[in-house]
């Protein structure tokens, strides 16, 4: 497993080895603050070259899970210094995920005042979690014209609050249904204006936050998140030949942008021609994510198919996951209670090796 250790130098990203740990939403921010508890969950995983954090809000409308971070407060910004400060103390990276839940949100979940949006006036079927039970997921609003430039706005504005905080970078969450995937399913944004209609119209929110962050902050310091053919949080299948021309224009576009890096959600649906026309179209890094062992994430980077590989619940249940794939040790089982519960216990108290 060399590779996996080895230093990876490509542009901007200059990483100790080619493990990412993915965004994994963890709900410890109490009162959408990051805190010290945050801070020290994220060291203890700084073994990974390069950190991506949980979803975290652009605006408040956008906090559709309980205690889910924002980055729109001085507060904000403050409590994510104790993190990028104690990760690069670690010798790692950190790029912070911006992800705004659209319709896949429950509005006892947001700030009084504010209202569930979305592309279009349609709501998810299924059930969120809230501090109250399962509720069915609420009737969102669908965003006017200016709701959308309000959406570009606060994603600029979270991007260069997230390099005042200390990150490295930003990642836009456009994968797994929430709002920027919203944006390009056909079944979901029904709009008839700029944004809605074609493949062109329905990327063009995503590519205009790309293309206004990268003016802002530097393409440099800005990836994108993509889970093509992916059908969770009730995003509705379409026509395969569609749905492979949508993320090859994403690729095409963003790799004219320059930005750092596309990182793929995987799964069994993606047939092989995107995966190998996502990779003729973008330049740059490419990160895999979801169901990689050691073994099978390193044959991946040798075969050249990803420059780095992500690791999610691995790194959750195991801080020192790095060092066991290292030593071939044994790794911890998850608890699956305390995924989303507000304290310590299977957050910051998984053992680590002696």
């Amino acid at each position: 497993m060399k590779k996996l250790f080895e230093p990876y130098n490509k542009a901007f990203l200059q990483l100790k080895n080619h493990v990412v740990m993915a965004p994994m939403t963890r709900s410890r921010a109490i009162g959408n603050v990051p805190n010290a508890m945050m801070a020290t969950y994220y060291k203890q995983r700084s073994g990974a070259g390069m950190i991506i954090t949980e979803g975290t809000s652009p605006s408040p409308e956008g906090l559709g899970y309980p205690r889910i971070p924002g980055i729109f407060t001085d507060a904000q910004i403050e409590g994510w210094k104790l993190v990028t400060d104690a990760v690069h103390d670690g010798g790692s990276r950190i790029f912070l995920q911006l992800m705004h839940t659209g319709r896949i949100a429950h509005s006892s979940n947001l700030p009084e005042g504010h209202h569930v949006v979305g592309m279009s006036a349609i709501k998810a079927t299924g059930e969120i979690y809230t501090d109250a039970g399962m509720f069915e997921y609420s009737a969102p609003k669908a965003l006017d014209e200016s709701g959308i430039a309000r959406i570009v706005q606060d994603h600029i504005k979270a991007a260069e609050n997230a390099i005042a905080a200390g990150f490295d970078g930003v990642e836009l969450h456009g994968a797994h249904g929430y709002l920027l995937e919203q944006s390009l399913n056909p079944h979901i944004n029904n709009r008839t204006d700029n944004y809605g209609g074609s493949i062109e119209n329905r990327s063009r929110l995503i590519l205009e936050i790309v293309q206004k962050i990268a003016a802002s902050i530097g393409a440099d310091k800005v990836g994108l998140r993509i889970s093509p053919f992916l059908t969770s949080n009730d995003m509705p299948a379409y026509e395969d030949a569609e749905v492979h021309e949508t993320y090859i224009h994403l690729a095409l576009q963003v790799n004219q942008l320059g930005i750092a890096y596309l990182h793929i959600s995987n799964n069994p649906g993606i047939p092989e021609k995107t995966h190998q026309d996502i990779r003729k179209s973008f330049a740059n890094t490419i990160i895999y994510c979801n169901g990689f062992t050691a073994e099978t994430s390193e044959a991946k980077l040798q075969d050249g198919s990803a420059d780095l590989v992500a690791f999610g619940r691995s790194f959750l249940a195991n801080p020192d996951f790095m060092r066991r794939i290292e030593k071939n040790a044994p790794l911890n089982q998850l608890d699956y209670n305390t995924l989303y519960t507000p304290g310590e216990e299977g957050y910051t108290d998984y053992p680590e090796l002696n």
